[in-house]
């Protein structure tokens, strides 16, 4: 990568803008045993380097990443970065030069630090994966890790949105899983009569309801954003999502709550049967006995009332840094473990799914029929948050973690305005993260 690649001046006022930026949801040893791309045997010595981790999972991912990282016979530091605060962490040391060579972190960050001058290129990264056969996406990954014409992250895995229903709560209101909008509402409908919410959302602080509004206003073919990345709300297409689901909220198929709900709040109300449909992400039969996962099934994708189909995608991806010891030998050790880590899956440590197809060929993934149709018919539909942008893009990580998203769910759920008037007030709050250009 040229000096000239990613060189806009780095200030810690402007890198600390975002620091109170949430990540995508929290998605959710030795080595695996599975055949490296890189040999480390033959690498030689190299420089040590630092790896973190934001926690993917429960303790024992940490445990298992930790034990992974330090099994690679050249000298890699692991550190494991919590969720709080974790843009302010990565701020505050990048800019005393004691930051990390690599990291995983939100969907975003890799172009929220490319834009400040601190995101390595992965271009030659992506190159030595792609000859030595482990560049075996899904499409439309790598096209979304673009910024400047360059690679500035490689993804690792994907955290779909999907509608998933209780199969015995269907069966006992008289109803089918629905396949559009007019079957959704009357699923809805007839589960209300049993006594239990259509639709679950959970839009209380630092919950990712908004990923369910997303969803739909995907669904119908349209996004928050033009294709150059600047906010784009108020359209028709847009008027009838919401117009659509607050007419879910006055009909009293999403409960009143939600407005303050946790995941958990809406996760317990799911394995409760107090919600019979929710959009979540594709660990949700985790949350179920062994014994009734059986009972939680996910839809196929939703067809808009215009034919379209389509929902949210986050893509969780790996970036290098300029201030690592040695980018060669930073990107020799990423070639290794972004083969090793199917441990995760194969253990069950994280709520996504890969994004690599030999990792999705997996016994662990094709024995479980919901990751299964995930990953054939959902993400194919799926659209990163920033669509209709062909990429992600820097301001994303503000979006992201900002208030804008977040008060406009809320709204919808407390259905006090109209669908106008709730994308307007989204239209300025996100002209205030994006100025027009």
């Amino acid at each position: 990568m040229s000096e000239s690649t990613f060189t806009k001046p780095l200030s810690r006022r402007i890198m600390l803008q975002g620091a109170g930026i949430a990540a995508l949801t929290p998605l959710l040893a030795a080595c695996s045993g599975q055949p490296s791309s890189v040999s480390t045997s033959t690498l030689g010595s190299i420089k040590p380097i630092t790896y973190w981790d934001m926690s993917w999972g429960p303790a024992e991912y940490t445990k298992r990443a930790e034990a992974l990282v330090t099994s690679f016979k050249n000298p890699v530091r692991y550190q494991s970065i919590p969720w709080a605060n974790y843009l302010e962490t990565f701020a505050s040391a990048i800019t005393s030069k004691t930051g990390p060579s690599a990291s995983t972190g939100a969907g975003a960050q890799a172009f929220y630090f490319a834009e400040q001058g601190v995101i390595a290129s992965a271009d030659n990264l992506i190159a030595q994966m792609k000859k030595n056969g482990d560049a075996d996406f899904l499409p439309g990954m790598l096209e979304n890790m673009k910024f400047q014409g360059h690679y500035v992250a490689v993804p690792w895995m994907m955290d779909v949105r999907a509608l998933y229903y209780r199969k015995s709560l269907l069966e006992k209101a008289g109803a089918e899983p629905p396949t559009d909008w007019d079957s959704l509402r009357t699923t809805c409908a007839a589960l209300k009569k049993i006594g239990s919410y259509g639709f679950g959302m959970a839009c209380g602080t630092g919950t990712h309801g908004w990923h369910a509004v997303v969803a739909i206003i995907v669904n119908n073919g349209e996004g928050l954003f033009t294709k150059d990345g600047q906010p784009h709300c108020v359209t028709d297409r847009n008027v009838e999502a919401v117009e659509f689901l607050l007419e879910l909220s006055k009909s009293g198929y999403i409960d009143k709550a939600a407005v303050s709900y946790t995941n958990d709040n809406v996760n317990a109300d799911f394995v409760s049967g107090h919600v019979g449909m929710v959009i979540n992400q594709p660990s949700m039969r985790s949350y179920f006995p062994a014994d009734t996962k059986d009972d939680v099934l996910v839809t196929d994708p939703l067809v808009g009332p215009h034919g379209d189909k389509g929902t949210l995608i986050g893509i969780g991806n790996i970036m290098m840094y300029k201030e690592s010891p040695s980018i060669e030998s930073t990107e020799q050790f990423l070639l290794w473990y972004m083969n090793e880590m199917r441990v995760f899956w194969q253990k069950g440590l994280v709520a996504t799914l890969p994004v690599r197809k030999s990792f999705l060929d997996m016994p662990e993934i094709k024995s479980d029929p919901t990751s299964v149709a995930i990953a054939n018919k959902w993400q194919p539909v799926a659209r990163i948050l920033g669509y209709k942008s062909p990429a992600l893009f820097p301001q994303l990580n503000a979006v992201d973690g900002g208030v804008a998203l977040q008060t406009f769910t809320q709204g919808i759920v407390q259905a006090k305005l109209d669908a106008k008037g709730l994308l307007t007030q989204l239209q300025q709050g996100l002209e205030k993260i994006i100025p027009a250009k």
